[in-house]
């Protein structure tokens, strides 16, 4: 068994992934969340954790106070982080935060030849061009645990790449599948956070409902798979049962089933290449009945257009597109902008900020840094 870190250890994908360690026994050394420093303590101490961080540094004091009798180590901010990914005793980094905050620490966690698996969508969509060189250089293993490129990962087990003519990305295509733009105006943040199939955090939620979801992993895709962007399908499948497929130069599609459970991925991402017991609900096919298939509606939802136009385009536009993202949905949450403006934001950025050099860890964080400070300036 490896022994693992998580970070972002007290949201959906993270505390999935401790049930996980608790059924199998998985050592967890390290963990790390954002926030919330009371839910972190607790795992701490069940899991006898060695070190843990908190990232927003005002909740430090907090967190050492309810650990004071422990032996563990307390960390915060993004050097703490950082820590956490080069800790020499794990032997896989669990990278499940959100946001542009998860790419400094799996670049730090490749560059000590440590395997990751990766559930932060943002890592490659604004770093693929500097994480998977890296990583391919020192063999250090990238585990998708998003449904989808979990999905494509296990299709092409024991199949040679260069035999591949395509993937089909599978979209439950959210809460609002089917609708006009018209029809989309005035939607709340509430509607935009009853997602059909998934319970995940609101941001993702949110970039579900936009498509953008689909849109960086289209993104994703790319970078896991070495892929270019004519080769990759979006199909919209309400039921969540067809995870993703692969087609073969013969003609042959080879698709991973199963219900919509995150921890089927997460578990294995974190035993592969073993497959053991997982305590989720059984596959029925005869329960589903008919499984549909249709062709997303581009024209309607800006964030998957755009999404797919920046990794076209490649450079710095699919790190533009996700940072004026971040930033829009942040503003959506915050009532401050309409569910339609996120789209039109994100496809206003990545079609007009000028180029920078993304080949360097701060090149990307200055074109993050400019796709947001365009979002925000043209609401102010």
């Amino acid at each position: 068994m490896k022994t693992i870190s998580v970070l972002g250890s007290t949201g959906s994908i993270g505390m999935q992934t401790l049930e996980v360690c608790r059924e199998h026994n998985i050592n967890v050394r390290c963990a790390a969340a954002l926030k919330n420093y009371r839910q972190l303590a607790e795992q701490a101490r069940e899991f006898h954790m060695k070190r843990v961080c908190i990232f927003d540094e005002k909740y430090y004091g907090e967190l050492k106070a309810l650990l004071y009798d422990t032996d563990t180590e307390i960390l915060c901010g993004m050097e703490g982080l950082c820590a956490l990914a080069a800790d020499g005793d794990i032997g896989l980094l669990v990278n499940s935060v959100v946001g542009m905050v998860g790419l400094l620490p799996t670049l730090t966690a490749i560059e000590n030849n440590c395997d990751v698996a990766l559930a932060n969508k943002e890592t490659l969509v604004s770093g693929g061009q500097l994480c998977i060189p890296e990583a391919q250089k020192r063999g250090v293993k990238i585990y998708p645990i998003d449904s989808e490129h979990s999905a494509i990962f296990q299709c092409l087990n024991g199949e040679k790449r260069e035999q591949v003519r395509g993937i089909i990305l599978t979209a439950s295509g959210g809460p609002f599948f089917g609708r006009t733009k018209r029809e989309l105006e005035n939607v709340t943040v509430e509607q935009a956070l009853a997602h059909p199939n998934w319970s995940m955090g609101n941001k993702i939620t949110v970039d579900s409902a936009t498509l953008m979801n689909k849109g960086l992993e289209f993104i994703e895709a790319k970078w896991l798979f070495g892929l270019e962007p004519e080769q990759i399908e979006i199909v919209v499948h309400r039921q969540s049962v067809v995870h993703s497929a692969v087609e073969f130069n013969d003609g042959a599609v080879i698709a991973q089933l199963g219900v919509p459970d995150m921890k089927i991925p997460i578990q294995y991402a974190l035993l592969y290449p073993e497959r053991l017991h997982c305590d989720t609900k059984r596959l029925s096919l005869t329960d589903y009945g008919t499984l549909t298939f249709e062709k997303p509606d581009y024209d309607t939802f800006d964030c998957l257009s755009a999404c797919i136009s920046a990794i076209k385009a490649g450079g710095d536009r699919p790190c533009i597109a996700n940072g004026a993202n971040e930033a829009a949905v942040g503003l959506f949450l915050d009532r401050r902008i309409s569910f339609l403006k996120i789209g039109e934001l994100v496809k206003k950025a990545a079609e007009t900020l000028p180029t920078f050099d993304v080949s360097t860890y701060e090149g990307v964080r200055r074109a993050d840094s400019a796709a947001r400070e365009f979002v925000y300036n043209s609401v102010s």
